[in-house]
């Protein structure tokens, strides 16, 4: 287990750098700093999300699985913290498919487009959903210039998946109509 923070602030960042896993040092608005941003956003908002879906306990497997999520998404976190590191790879992937395919095994298919939105709890998934597919764009961003572990990138695919089936689900469970978008008159 890494280092325990005994004093939150230490004044090294008051120059605009922050220091990686490895010590190093780069800016905070390397790209890296950014996809880490945007992982760490994609937990909190998770972390709201499962707040939200325990009211439900209809939906505990749905809770379950994204209570699971948020420490492999913590893993990502501190993977792209430490250049060259690995946590996450394609069993993390093969999860998410298996959770999904569960998910999406009773819905009926998608016809149209899905806005946000009918319920409280629907729209904070499809607020993770969005959130998962910027850290996504985030980490290709960094891949440009950066070695990074795909199985990373994967992950957040396929989790993005998973909670637009989740939400997609909530709203069957619950007997909430999904909120269609309609073409203009």
């Amino acid at each position: 287990m890494g280092k325990r923070l005994s004093k939150i602030y230490t004044r090294t960042g008051d120059q605009g750098e922050t220091g990686l896993g490895d010590g190093s040092r780069i800016s905070k608005d390397h790209a890296r700093m950014t996809a880490i941003g945007s992982i760490d956003e994609l937990n909190s908002f998770i972390g709201l999300c499962i707040e939200e879906l325990k009211e439900h306990l209809i939906l505990s497997s749905i809770t379950d699985f994204l209570s699971h999520s948020q420490h492999r998404i913590f893993d990502l976190g501190g993977e792209i913290s430490i250049p060259g590191y690995q946590i996450i790879d394609d069993k993390q992937v093969s999860q998410i498919e298996t959770a999904l395919d569960l998910l999406n095994a009773d819905l009926a298919p998608l016809e149209n487009f899905i806005l946000p939105g009918g319920h409280k709890l629907i729209a904070v998934l499809h607020l993770c959903r969005s959130v998962c597919r910027r850290a996504e764009r985030d980490l290709v961003t960094l891949q440009r210039d950066e070695n990074i572990n795909t199985a990373g990138l994967k992950y957040l695919n396929r989790l993005s998946d998973y909670i637009f089936v989740a939400a997609r689900y909530a709203a069957k469970e619950l007997q909430i109509d999904e909120v269609l978008w309609e073409k203009d008159a």
